[in-house]
């Protein structure tokens, strides 16, 4: 019985141990600051930028020149359409219009050309991580809202022409 008692105390004596050598399970300092987002900083105001300035003014006068030349050769190519109905391709008043679709089709390029140049403004603005300039994304959505006006106005001239 001796043997058995000196056993069972040497047995508990080894599951009795030092408890301060193990980590508290008390909330940290840390953990008391909680899991929420920090507020984000107000955005960054764009500085007025002369040279930014000039290149959109000058955008936006080529723009205004894109919409003249295309509204001015898209009236003549709905002439061209109209005398092209009941004819069948090939025939002169369907190459007519068909060349003066063409002519829209430059305008249109140019549009697009300006849209993606903005888009290039902007990309590189945000390349710097300089903040967003407002006359940059207006001239952006201007010129593609244009190039999308003008493939509408082309796609409908195209549609009322006899297939080729």
């Amino acid at each position: 019985m001796k043997k058995v008692a000196l056993i069972a105390v040497l047995a508990l004596s080894g599951c009795a141990g030092d408890r301060g050598t193990y980590p508290s399970l008390a909330i940290r300092p840390t953990e008391k600051v909680g899991f929420a987002e920090p507020t984000p900083p107000p955005p960054a105001v764009a500085k007025p930028d002369p040279a930014l300035d000039a290149t959109l003014a000058s955008m936006t006068a080529k723009l205004r020149t894109i919409v003249t030349g295309f509204d001015a050769d898209a009236a003549r190519a709905e002439r061209a359409a109209t005398a092209a109905r009941g004819r069948p391709a090939g025939s002169d008043p369907w190459l007519t219009a068909q060349t003066a679709l063409a002519a829209l089709d430059e305008w249109r390029a140019q549009a697009s050309t300006l849209a993606s140049d903005a888009s290039q403004l902007a990309s590189d603005r945000a390349a710097t991580l300089a903040p967003d300039y407002p006359g940059v994304a207006a001239m952006q959505e201007a010129a593609t809202a244009e190039a999308t006006r003008q493939d509408g106005v082309i796609g409908r001239i195209q549609a009322s022409l006899p297939a080729a």
